[in-house]
């Protein structure tokens, strides 16, 4: 399979979908990258459970201040109106439903909405982080992820093999090919990439996609 999607397009389409005023928590590594393609005219209000709420975008190279970073120890700037919490506090915004929206990556997703995204298994190095409190505390919860492992296997599957993070919380998955819904158990197909056929993206899924309605041309920038 030649043609898929970077991951900073992966990450443009999924900020398509945040609404304007949002209060959105995302994910350390990848999902960070969301956070630099917010459409023209549309604001979120981002929040990182160390403590932050309303950051911006990274300083130059050499401007950091160092008191000033996110949950994934990267300096960040402040946008007026930002404000400081406590640990506790902030955890308390994620599990009272204050958070709009979650966007994590993922080493599985299973089409009842299951997530895996903390531990590879009994040798892996295990990294909990707010996760498991983020998947269900938000209010919408979205994956970004390469549709496939580093190896070709799938990572959209029937039934999730590795611990998961959490149950039924997943509702819609961002991936190199695709954007595909969880609805009543399934994995509904809205858009992919127009040069893909719908068999190919079958084969490299490992659950049933399910077409509903029509599925859209998955188009982003070039980036």
């Amino acid at each position: 399979m030649s043609a898929k999607l970077t991951n900073n397009q992966i990450a443009w389409r999924a900020a398509q979908d945040i609404h304007d005023g949002a209060y959105v928590n995302l994910g350390i590594g990848f999902p960070e990258k969301v956070a630099q393609y917010q459409p023209p005219g549309r604001e979120a209000i981002f929040h990182t459970e160390n403590g932050i709420l309303n950051f911006g975008e990274a300083p130059p190279a050499g401007q950091e201040d160092w008191d000033l970073i996110n949950a994934g120890k990267r300096a960040v700037t402040l946008k007026p109106g930002a404000s400081f919490f406590h640990h506790a506090d902030s955890f308390a915004m994620v599990r009272g439903g204050h958070l709009d929206v979650a966007i994590l990556g993922a080493y599985e997703v299973a089409e009842n909405g299951d997530l895996a995204n903390w531990s590879t298994g009994p040798k892996g190095i295990p990294a909990v982080g707010g996760a498991m409190d983020l998947v269900h505390g938000a209010k919408r919860v979205a994956v970004i992820t390469d549709h496939v492992t580093k190896d070709g296997k799938p990572k959209l599957l029937k039934r999730c093999t590795l611990p998961l993070t959490g149950v039924g919380c997943v509702t819609r998955v961002y991936t190199s090919l695709a954007v595909i819904d969880i609805e009543g158990g399934r994995f509904v197909l809205k858009e992919k990439l127009p040069a893909l056929s719908l068999d190919d993206l079958q084969a490299v899924t490992g659950a049933e996609l399910l077409v509903a309605g029509p599925v859209a041309d998955l188009i982003v920038p070039e980036l």
